[in-house]
This record gives C-alpha cells, sequence and structure tokens, in this order.
C-alpha cells in the first residue's frame, strides 16, 4: 500500500528522535529514484532512505545493503555538494499531507550559515524529491517538471518551491466531533462506508477506510463514537506498526491491528515503523530490482531457448519422416527386380508384393520421363539418405536438447541472481559459451568473477553453491576434495552445493543444512518438499564435451526437504 498520512505521522516522529540533530556524512544513489543518506546522530551510524518511486515512495531508516553504480550520476553529486557535512534542524509533516520536510543547517563555500529544506513528496506518480534553498528557490529536484505541467508545480531549478494543493476533502484530523457528526448525518447511507470515508475525508487509505467500516459493521449509526476515538488514538500518538502476512508474504501494512481478513492473514507487531518498512519493502524491492537488470539478458536467453525448441520440433518431425526409410527401400527393391516388364514413359508399377506374406499386389508411382533403371536409382538414392539423416538427425537432436537444458539452467539461475555482479558472471558465461555476442565497440566487462555463496552449518561445516554453470563447474571439479559432499536438486535445475568435510563424516544437521541450500537455490524453491541427491564428490564427475553445469553422478542418497529463507539467512556468510 502506498504511505498514508497517519502512518507518516508516526513515522516522522519516530524519526525525529532518531536524526535530529544528526550530521550527514555521506550520500548516494543506488537507483534512478533512490537515495541513501549516511549520518551520525546520538552516537550512531544510522542510513536514511528516502525514495520517489511510484507505488514505494517513503522515508525509512534502513539497514539493508544497495548497490551502488560505478559512477555516480549527476543529481547524486548535486545533493552530495549541498548534503555532505550538513545538520539536520528538525523534520515536519506539513498539514496531514503525504510529505515529509528535511530542514538543515551548513556552511556554503564562504564560510556563511545556509538553511535548505530536502522535501520528500510522496503523492503517487507525482512522487518527487526536491532540494530547496533558504530562499524557497528550487535548487534541484530528481524528477523535473516542465512548462507542459500545471503551471504552479513546475519543478524546474531557480523556480520557486510551493505546496500541493489542497484536496477538497475534510481533513479527518483536523475536525471536531460536531463536524464530523453533521457531515455523517448528511452522509448518502446507501453508499458503502468505506467508499463514503474515502470519499468525505483525507488522510484516510483504502484499508484504513475498510477497517474502520469494519470495526463498525457498516453502521452509520455508530460511526461518529468510532471516529471519535480513532482521532483521540492518533492524537495522542498511540499507533503501532504492524504488518500482514498471507503465506508468510508480506501484502501490507498499518499504524493500527487489522481485523477485516480475518484469519486469512496473519497481523503482527514489528517494533519500529521504519523497520517494519525496511522489512516490508527489501524483498519486494530486491526482486523488482533485479528483475529490472535481468530483464534485458532474460529476454535474450528466453529467446535462444525458443528457437532451440522450435528448431528441435522441426527435427523430430524429420526424424519421423525417416521412419519410411524401409518402404522406400522396398519399392526400390521390387522396382529393380520388376525393370524387364517397365516401360520408359510409364507412370505406374503394378507388381506382387514378394515382402507381403499373403503375396499380396503393390502399386509403385514412377517419373514417366526417366528409365526404368533411373527410377530405380532415384528411390535407392532416397532410401541412402534418409537412412543418412536418421543418424545425423538423432545426433543434432541429442546435442539440441542438451543445449535446451543448458539455456532453461541458465534461465533459472539468472531468476535465482540476487546482486547484480550474478548477473554479469551469467553475462561472462554466456560469452565464454558462445551464445551472446560482446557488443561491436563496447569494452569487455573486466569485473572479478565472485566467489561461491558460502555458508556455515549450525555445527560448524562450511558449505558452498554455485552462482552460475560455469561457477558450477569449478566448484564441483575444481575447488572442491574427492571426500566433499556433492548436493543437486533431483530432476529440475539448481545451484551445486558442496558440504566441505576435510576427510569426516558429516553430521546428519550438516546434510540437512546443506540439502535445504541446494533446494532454496533451485528451481523447486516455491514447491513444498523437493528431493535432493547427494554423494561424495568422488562419485561426479563431468563428460567430455558436456554444457557447463552438466554432470553424472553414481552413489547417491537422497533426501527431502523444503527451501527455508530465514534459515539460509541465518547459516549466509
Amino acid at each position: 500500500m502506498p504511505l498514508d498520512a497517519i502512518y507518516l505521522s508516526a513515522l516522522t516522529g519516530e524519526l525525529r528522535e532518531k536524526i535530529q540533530g544528526g550530521r550527514i556524512d555521506k550520500v548516494q544513489q543506488p537507483e534512478r529514484d533512490m537515495l541513501i543518506i549516511s549520518l551520525r546522530s546520538n552516537g550512531e551510524n544510522l542510513r536514511l532512505l528516502l525514495t520517489a518511486g511510484t507505488g514505494r515512495a517513503r522515508v525509512q531508516l534502513t539497514e539493508s545493503s544497495f548497490e551502488n553504480p560505478a559512477e555516480p550520476p549527476m543529481f547524486c553529486m548535486l545533493m552530495r555538494k549541498h548534503l555532505v557535512g550538513a545538520r539536520i534542524v528538525s523534520l515536519y509533516q506539513p498539514d496531514w499531507e503525504r510529505m515529509l520536510i528535511i530542514e538543515l543547517e551548513s556552511r556554503d563555500e564562504m564560510g556563511f550559515a545556509s538553511h535548505k529544506k530536502l522535501v520528500v513528496e510522496m503523492i503517487g506518480r507525482s512522487s518527487n524529491l526536491i532540494l530547496v534553498d533558504g530562499d524557497g528557490r528550487i535548487i534541484d529536484c530528481m524528477r523535473r517538471m516542465d512548462f507542459a505541467g500545471d503551471a504552479l508545480r513546475r519543478m524546474l531549478p531557480g523556480m520557486i518551491y510551493r505546496l500541493p494543493p489542497k484536496q477538497a476533502k475534510a481533513v479527518l484530523m483536523d475536525t471536531d466531533s460536531r463536524q464530523r457528526r453533521d457531515m455523517i448525518a448528511a452522509a448518502d447511507r446507501s453508499q458503502c462506508m468505506d467508499k463514503w470515508l474515502l470519499g468525505s475525508f483525507s488522510g484516510l487509505s483504502p484499508l484504513v477506510c475498510r477497517e474502520l467500516s469494519f470495526r463498525c459493521s457498516g453502521s452509520f449509526d455508530t460511526l461518529p463514537e468510532l471516529l471519535d476515538a480513532f482521532v483521540d488514538t492518533v492524537h495522542a500518538g498511540e499507533l503501532r506498526p504492524y504488518i500482514m502476512y498471507e503465506d508468510e508474504k508480506p501484502i501490507d501494512f498499518s499504524f493500527m491491528g487489522i481485523g477485516q481478513y480475518g484469519e486469512t492473514v496473519n497481523c503482527r507487531e514489528e517494533k519500529s515503523f521504519s523497520g517494519l518498512l525496511d522489512s516490508f519493502y527489501s524483498q519486494r524491492d530486491r526482486a523488482e530490482q533485479q528483475r529490472r537488470r535481468s530483464h534485458q539478458l532474460y529476454k535474450t536467453v528466453r529467446t535462444l531457448r525458443d528457437r532451440m525448441q522450435r528448431k528441435l520440433a522441426g527435427q523430430s518431425e524429420e526424424l519421423r519422416r525417416t521412419e519410411e526409410r524401409d518402404e522406400v527401400r522396398k519399392k526400390a527393391e521390387l522396382v529393380t527386380a520388376n525393370i524387364y516388364r517397365i516401360k520408359r514413359g510409364d507412370r505406374l508399377l503394378r507388381c506382387q508384393d514378394y515382402y507381403d506374406p499373403e503375396g499380396g499386389d503393390i502399386e509403385i508411382e514412377l517419373d514417366p520421363l526417366k528409365t526404368p533403371q533411373q527410377n530405380a536409382a532415384v528411390l535407392f538414392k532416397e532410401y541412402n539418405k534418409l537412412k543418412a539423416a536418421r543418424s545425423h538427425l538423432t545426433d543434432l537432436i541429442a546435442q539440441g536438447e542438451s543445449q535446451l537444458d543448458y539455456l532453461n539452467s541458465v534461465l533459472e539461475m539468472l531468476s535465482l541472481a540476487e546482486s547484480e555482479k550474478d548477473i554479469s558472471d551469467i553475462r561472462r558465461e554466456l560469452l565464454e559459451t558462445g551464445y551472446i555476442r560482446q557488443p561491436s565497440g563496447s569494452k569487455p566487462n573486466r569485473l572479478k568473477a565472485q566467489a561461491p555463496l558460502r555458508f556455515v552449518t549450525d555445527d560448524g561445516y562450511e558449505v558452498l553453491a554455485g552462482r552460475s554453470n560455469l561457477q558450477n563447474d569449478q566448484l564441483t571439479t575444481k575447488l572442491s576434495r574427492r571426500t566433499d559432499y556433492w548436493f543437486h536438486t533431483q530432476k529440475v535445475h539448481g545451484s551445486h552445493v558442496i558440504l566441505r568435510c576435510n576427510d569426516t563424516e558429516p553430521t546428519p544437521l550438516a546434510i540437512s543444512q546443506a540439502a535445504v541450500i541446494a533446494a532454496y537455490y533451485s528451481q523447486g524453491r516455491e514447491g513444498g518438499k523437493i528431493p535432493v541427491d547427494y554423494t561424495m564428490v568422488r562419485f561426479v564427475r563431468k563428460p567430455s564435451g558436456a554444457m557447463p553445469g552438466k554432470v553424472i553422478y553414481t552413489d547417491y542418497r537422497t533426501i527431502a526437504v523444503q527451501a527455508d529463507e530465514i534459515l539460509i539467512k541465518r547459516l549466509a556468510k
């Protein structure tokens, strides 16, 4: 859900206690619409996240890590110039709007005191991040709005900054009990209560309107008392951060307990408003960022995969036609045996089929422009061609199926990629295997390949997992010892996982947790229990000429486990 005004008011109070008076040390811009401000406040090092992304605009303290671009954007450079070294004087939310204004105090190039405001507007598609000087003029903004927009809300450097126009609706928190009762008395009671609340008051989200309607069973008669209590609670600051889970996936959040979903949704209270946002958005944003980053590469590999599927379908059809070769050979031999009966210009040969146990007749079409000997030669040539094609097509289909399996494994690795470096490793793999080419004029990616994912089991065993097919090969054939244990999901694509045993017999706990890691980094991550095969590395080998990541193994055992993200995060090192 978008951050609503009441949640923002609670968040503002929480942030005020944490960062007011703090000094800014660093500014980073990991994404186009996101800014990370590192600061020192009350003896703590904190990181303030500000984002103006549509549908995810917010301000919060964060403990999540973000990858920064190799070259900082111009907006980031400007923010560094004006913000680094500044002190946060105050934070406030104007008029119950979905806005936060951070007042800053610093020194300019001449050493004089300089006052600025960092304005975060969290208003749907109009969300923006604006830096304003002491005279109220815009220094710059994350999203510039030129003269095609609202004349009063042009966002360009040098222009006067103006607050967004107020809505025509009444602000619920600024109304008194009598005003609310008068509005309720005049309400159209044929309308759903949540729709009426949303259309009558600003500052309320659809979720909160539905919850208020749920709590008074949709009755307008009990709504005045409920709104009185609700407004008193908000003004008193008696708000708590709640996050809603469905099947252990976060789906929504609020400043109050939500009961409208019944038992289908689990509503849990979090420790802080800022921590709730960090938890709620980190997983969703990470998945969205990876989707955007890997989209082009994923599209390329998917096109290659689809092309290979069509090619295999065509080859399979050709292979099916080669099943007619014996019939062609039979006709060629019958023409040869009856060549004395054929005259040049005949279009049809009717003769006894001595291959038929019942001795029936058969009709064979002839080319009237060819001699009897030439007709026989053509049939023998077609037979030899079909015979050779069968052998050739069988090899081509085997190679194609291997390549198709490899491309499917690359698509799975892309879906499991957790960072830009993971995607770069997969791109490098595709370049090395010849599936994609380096664009002309571009420099090769010189980033050093990453180390495998590393984990430590609860009883101290080291576990490594490959990030790409090339790394899977290296991990299994080069980095592991013959007495280590190798894990892989059964019959589905996934990472090669190595349990390092140091010539000892691993514990059942280590085997179980290594299997969970293999299940998590596999195509079966989202399913229930999945079988994982494991064996000693000495029983795993890579066939000559096999595609990256392809191995065969023997002497294995199987364990059924379920992917567990909480365990993975705890064991990761």
